[in-house]
């Protein structure tokens, strides 16, 4: 849970918000939620059926065969990870300090800016003092967690307080404040199911999937879950219901007190990151505002820690597995976890740092969708037929609707928006440069489809 409530849900309501035109954008939280939990049914069969670290690395290896197109799909998954997981990552430090410059407004300060045109795509680079700050707080993340797991264990615990602290307190705000004639204002032709409908419930699925993700965090390290074939669906399933429920009260709860147009407005400047520290300053303060804001930065803290921790373990099992660099594979003598994986993330994490928020989400889930949670959506079918006899602890529910429904909704979410273009260009550069190194690699070892063919 502290994986999925970083700092999106407390930034991205005014992009929602904007994108559809008024308070039905709830419909692409409420979606979002529905998206997320016909995914997760996925993620509990594969992650209870398949216990292990590396997640989606040793469900599409197993999916599409371990000696044939599986090990160039999953190969591509940790390709693609190595660029999607400091994404994530980055994404909450700049999180993290956009909402420090309520407080300390200096951050803002900015030293660089400049768009970077390489070939076809086009790099918005920012360097501010809110940067330090972001690459500041990674440190101490990739500090915290050179410890042992069950350390972490109770450090993430501790984590989690100041997260359920933060939504309390901003849903305690907005219900105690709650105006419905200001929450349910809807604009003339809200629900008219034209083109710019659809078009902003799509750029409103892909903000959402955003903060939604982070549910599967546990299939990552399921060497470290006692009974994960029980454990691992419970904490998919309970996260996401859990979650879904927070997020629909919680941002209902702000256009309660704030009107939608002025977070549609505040979409296009920097105070859309200051949402709840404007619904606390109306209703309890300035006071209010500024320990809200340390909290959602402790949030942001949160998810960062989360997110370090599972991805670390994910390029490690794939170099254990001699698919991927075997530096990574080297473990801590001490405290026993992939440490050389951990700061590799860290590192690239922290060069994405200089990017804009918006960029790095929407670069984020487009990648991801298109390398990893479209084929696995429908590797999850592929395995029923091909592994008929492997053992399913948990088995999706009304199957095979959910995982049909997830891959619809991401085929949507990747092409029904405007511009969508330019994120799916990153994701077809990604695409093409790794099926050449993994060729390359592939045509050196001797492996498949260069594996010398058996006699019969």
């Amino acid at each position: 849970m502290i994986d999925m409530i970083g700092v999106g849900p407390f930034i991205t309501i005014p992009l929602i918000v904007a994108a559809m035109g008024g308070p039905q954008a709830m419909i692409g939280w409420i979606l979002g939620a529905f998206l997320a939990i016909c995914d997760g049914l996925v993620w509990a069969e594969l992650g209870a059926a398949m216990p292990g670290s590396g997640g989606s690395y040793r469900y599409l290896k197993e999916i599409y065969g371990p000696d044939k197109l599986g090990r160039l799909i999953s190969f591509l998954f940790i390709w693609q990870l190595s660029f999607s997981a400091p994404l994530s990552i980055a994404s909450g430090c700049l999180g993290l300090s956009r909402y420090a410059a309520y407080l300390w407004p200096g951050l803002d300060h900015t030293y660089f800016s400049r768009a970077l045109h390489l070939g076809p795509l086009e790099i918005d680079v920012v360097f501010n003092r809110g940067t330090i700050l972001a690459i500041a707080a990674l440190l101490l993340a990739i500090f915290l967690l050179y410890r042992q797991i069950t350390a972490i264990g109770r450090l993430a615990k501790a984590l989690g307080i100041g997260v359920m602290f933060a939504i309390a307190g901003v849903i305690f705000a907005g219900v105690t404040h709650f105006n419905k004639d200001l929450a349910f204002s809807f604009p003339p032709h809200a629900f008219d199911l034209g083109s710019g409908f659809l078009l902003g419930l799509g750029s409103s699925l892909l903000v959402s999937a955003y903060d939604y993700w982070g549910y599967y965090n546990v299939c990552f390290i399921g060497d470290e879950i006692k009974d994960p074939g029980r454990n691992i669906p419970r904490a998919v399933i309970y996260s996401i219901l859990a979650v879904g429920a927070i997020y629909i009260v919680m941002n209902i709860s702000i256009l309660g007190v704030v009107p939608w147009q002025e977070l549609a407005s505040a979409a296009k400047t920097d105070s859309r990151f200051y949402v709840a520290a404007t619904l606390m300053q109306r209703t309890y303060g300035v006071l209010a505002a500024q320990v809200i804001s340390v909290f959602i930065m402790w949030t942001a803290f949160s998810s960062v820690f989360s997110l370090l921790l599972g991805y670390s373990r994910v390029p490690y099992a794939a170099a254990l597995d001699g698919n991927y660099f075997k530096s990574l594979a080297k473990v801590h003598p001490r405290f026993h976890f992939p440490h050389v994986s951990l700061l590799t993330l860290g590192t690239v994490a922290a060069v994405f740092c200089f990017l804009k928020l918006a960029d790095v989400i929407a670069a984020l889930v487009v990648i991801r969708i298109m390398i990893q949670f479209l084929v696995q959506a429908i590797g999850v079918m592929v395995l029923r037929v091909r592994r008929p006899d492997l053992v399913r602890p948990f088995r999706i529910w009304l199957y095979p609707i959910p995982p049909i429904i997830a891959a619809l909704g991401f085929t949507y979410v990747l092409f029904g928006r405007q511009n969508f273009t330019k994120e799916i260009r990153y994701g077809l550069i990604i695409l093409i440069v790794g099926i050449a190194i993994y060729l390359v690699r592939s045509c050196s070892r001797r492996e498949w489809p260069f594996a010398p063919r058996l006699q019969a």
